[in-house]
């Protein structure tokens, strides 16, 4: 079996576990008080929720997989092949509330898999080289500092709900570059900077976490989802060429993986704001 193959397995089960276990965070933090919004309060208040100590540890076991999708695919296919969580939410939700897909729901369907699926073909394979030095330092402090300015804002009391979403994306978007860094430590057996690099997922990603549940308590679901996976995809593809040795060097691949990425987007926003996911991620 050709490795992105592999890659693209590893991704979707990441992905799925990814899915469900926000889907089951967001549930307690949607009940929790507004005025613990980006504060280690509400962090505190929701690890003492076994419902969302148990949606937590699928995010945390989903990584490592992320992790080994990485050493078979490019970030240009692994990042958008998150959004095949959001068809087994869909696929959860047919069975839980009885609702069959609707028309809008297949299209979102086959667009998301039909742009995973040009993505796997026309995208480069797996390179594990990556800048060093001064570009990565400075991109990885820029992304460090939009995902903390939710929480500057919020101190200067300017919050702002949609400004929080953003920040949540660009968070998971830092964790889905240094999981990228990571998987690069790996393959060449460098396991003390692999720790590292998990180290500074974690608090990206934790960053991210913290941001995107303090907007679901402010926003529905239907503007937080769709807004936070376009970011976090968005971001690390477009670093991917400078920063993390992907290249596009064939004339037809940028037009290929632009189409792909459209379709992926498209669908997932289309998905997200699907009224079966949103009953099924609703309290009680």
């Amino acid at each position: 079996m050709p490795a992105i193959l592999l890659g693209l397995a590893a991704a979707a089960l990441a992905s799925a576990l990814y899915s469900l276990g926000i889907a089951i965070q967001a549930l307690d933090a949607r009940a929790a008080p507004a005025g613990e919004r980006l504060r280690l309060a509400l962090v505190a208040r929701l690890v003492r929720r076994a419902r969302w100590v148990a949606g937590t540890a699928l995010t945390v076991v989903g990584w490592p997989l992320q992790v080994v999708a990485l050493l078979w695919a490019s970030i240009v296919v692994v990042q958008p092949a998150l959004a095949a969580g959001l068809l087994l939410l869909l696929a959860v939700s047919a069975r839980i509330l009885g609702e069959r897909p609707r028309r809008r729901e297949w299209i979102a369907t086959l667009a998301i898999v039909a742009g995973i699926a040009v993505l796997a073909v026309a995208a480069p394979g797996a390179d594990h080289h990556h800048a060093h030095g001064a570009p990565l330092a400075l991109a990885l402090a820029g992304l460090a500092a939009l995902t903390l300015v939710p929480y500057a804002l919020d101190r200067l009391e300017r919050g702002n709900a949609t400004a929080t979403a953003v920040g949540a994306g660009v968070g998971y978007a830092t964790g889905g570059v240094t999981t990228a860094l990571a998987a690069d430590a790996l393959h060449r057996g460098a396991w003390p900077e692999a720790l590292a690099w998990g180290v500074a997922t974690g608090l990206g990603s934790g960053l991210g976490l913290l941001s995107e549940m303090s907007a679901l308590q402010e926003l529905p679901a239907i503007h937080v989802a769709p807004l936070v996976f376009t970011i976090q995809t968005i971001v690390p593809v477009a670093l991917a060429p400078w920063l993390l040795g992907v290249g596009l060097s064939d004339p037809g691949q940028l037009p290929a993986v632009a189409a792909a990425l459209v379709l992926v987007l498209g669908g997932s926003w289309a998905l997200a704001r699907s009224p079966a996911l949103l009953r099924l991620g609703a309290p009680g």
